[in-house]
């Protein structure tokens, strides 16, 4: 078991604190990917709103939400794919990222402290997990997660980049339902 470095636990005790004070995180977002080889496959944006266990991701027509227990997610086409929120710990959520979820998940360390963020490398304890590693830079004086950069199993990169953050955005919970009339009568619910 490789020991975990107190000055990184230090750094994300104070966010995950943080992001528990707040009623509701409301950001935009850019996603970018490249593959194992280099090739970038360009720049996706989006918009996301978090309120406890609750979030809705907005990407184009893609649409996910989670409304604290189930998780839809709308292609943008034909197909919504409903899950518990529960069997979604192989993955990366938004509260997975923004709370205490690295204690008992991950191995980590401070790898720069360098300039105004603080860049932390997390590797998941449990090796069935989609991705190899986790690089996230905080914001030193905010205490929030401003980027995560994602090496998946193929050594492709995602970075996530989250701009324009509401940290005190009222969200109502009529956000966070799925309302089928919402989606087009002819796309089908897989669970």
């Amino acid at each position: 078991m490789a020991q975990n470095d107190p000055n990184a636990k230090k750094v994300l005790d104070a966010v995950s604190a943080k992001v528990k004070s707040f009623k509701g995180v409301s950001a935009n977002f850019i996603i970018k990917s490249v593959n194992s080889k280099g090739k970038d496959n360009g720049a996706k944006t989006g918009t996301i709103a978090i309120k406890g266990q609750k979030y809705q991701l907005k990407q184009g027509k893609n649409e996910i939400i989670c409304d604290g227990v189930n998780i839809y997610n709308f292609d943008g086409n034909k197909t919504i794919t409903k899950s518990l929120l529960e069997e979604s710990n192989q993955t990366l959520s938004p509260q997975n990222l923004l709370s205490n979820f690295y204690d008992k998940d991950f191995n980590y360390k401070l790898v720069s402290s360098a300039g105004n963020l603080n860049e932390i490398e997390l590797t998941p304890i449990d090796k069935r997990k989609s991705f190899q590693k986790v690089n996230i830079f905080i914001d030193k004086s905010k205490s929030m997660i401003t980027k995560a950069r994602v090496l998946d199993k193929s050594n492709n990169t995602v970075e996530f980049i989250l701009s324009n953050l509401n940290t005190a955005a009222n969200l109502p919970d009529a956000n966070f339902q799925f309302v089928r009339t919402k989606y087009p009568k002819d796309a089908e619910i897989l669970d």
